[in-house]
Formats: structure tokens, sequence, C-alpha cells
């Protein structure tokens, strides 16, 4: 078995991704309270420990060396394709980076990163006015950000997944969904009725297929 070759161990590129996409998202979110700031640190942990296996160090590469090396003997499973591990696991009948699962990677970081601005957009109308964020993707869904937190590291997870970050994905996952939970608690605190008729015609994540009642009254944006 070799070592862990030239393809990893580039340490300013963990610096340069880590910064640019955790300051992607801080752009979007802009954080302001206890909530936002845990909400974004975990998305940002889970990006740093990505960044880390694709460059720094390849952990679950290591781990998984005896196993791989045995069920893929003519892989270099310490070379930079190797890492996209479902190209291995799948047969790599292309390059990795034209693969369905990179591909569809992309998407789901692209509709997380503009659900991210969106979202932001409208919320930080709605909370100058001291008003419901009703409007854009929040007529859809109540916690549109939340949700494209988890669709930007679930196309990473399609992209490059490591045991560390599918570890953290569940328990991030859990910890939107409490956040959601204690953020729904303060608004109808915080606007009681107007909270209530919002929160029982628009579902908390998922979004209906049909029915939506496009006459509704929202925030202008």
């Amino acid at each position: 078995m070799t070592n862990v070759g030239n393809d990893y161990g580039l340490w300013g590129m963990v610096l340069v991704n880590s910064v640019v996409f955790v300051g992607f998202a801080y752009s979007f979110f802009k954080p302001t309270n206890l909530r936002d700031w845990r909400s974004f640190g975990a998305y940002s942990a889970f990006v740093v420990a990505l960044f880390a296996e694709m460059y720094g160090f390849p952990l679950t590469i290591y781990l998984l060396s005896g196993w791989l090396g045995t069920k893929f003997p003519g892989v270099n499973i310490y070379g930079h394709d190797a890492g996209h591990l479902w190209w291995v696991l799948t047969g790599r009948q292309v390059d990795p980076h034209f693969g369905v699962l990179h591909i569809l990677s992309f998407v789901f970081l692209f509709a997380g990163f503009t659900l991210l601005s969106n979202a932001w957009h409208v919320l930080y109308h709605a909370q100058r006015r001291h008003q419901l964020a009703k409007a854009g993707p929040y007529r859809r869904v109540r916690h549109p950000q939340y949700i494209g937190f988890v669709a930007i590291m679930f196309g990473f997870l399609l992209q490059w997944p490591t045991l560390l970050t599918l570890a953290m994905f569940p328990v991030l996952v859990v910890m939107y969904v409490r956040l959601a939970i204690a953020e729904e608690r303060d608004s109808e605190m915080a606007f009681g009725q107007a909270w209530r008729d919002y929160a029982s015609q628009t579902p908390r994540f998922i979004p209906k297929l049909s029915g939506w009642n496009t006459d509704r009254p929202v925030n202008s944006h």
C-alpha cells in the first residue's frame, strides 16, 4: 500500500475552499443572534471537515484502505479520484467529475445557495418592518434557510462522502429541526394569531405539491 501522495497535504486548498464556501454562505445568511450562529457554525464545521479530507488528509480513505485495496486492487486509493467514493463503489464508468452524482451535487449546491440568498432577502426586510416573513420562499415553507443548509451539505455528500461528514449530517439535520421548532415558539410569542394563521397554511419543511393559496397576502420585498 502506498503512502498518501501529492493529491493530499494541500492545506492551503483546505483554507481557501473553506473560506470561500463559509464566506459565501455568510454573505447570504448574515447570523445576528446566538441561534443563527449555532446553525451557521454547524454548517461551517461540516464544510471544514469536508475540505480537510478532500485536500488535507484523507482520513476516510486511510481507515478504509485495507478493504478498498482488497475490493478494488486496480485503483490508486490515495489518488484524488478515489476520494469520490461513490464513483469507486459504483464501478468507475466515467471521469468522477462528469458522473451523474457529481453533476447532481452541483444542482443541490446551487439550489441551496439560491434558497439561502432569497430567504435572507425576504427575512431581512421583514425583520426591519417587525413583520412575519411570508414572501418568496417563505410562502412555501416556514424555514427555507435551514432547508438551504441541508441541501448544500447533501450536495457535498453526493460529491465527496467521508465518514465524519456522513456521521455529522443526520446530527445537523436534527439540530436544524430543533432550532426551527424553537424559532417557531418565539415567533408565536411575538406575533400571536398572525403566526398561527401562517403556520396553519405553510408547511415547516416540505412544501405542498398542490393546493397552495396563491391569493394569500404576503409581505412586500
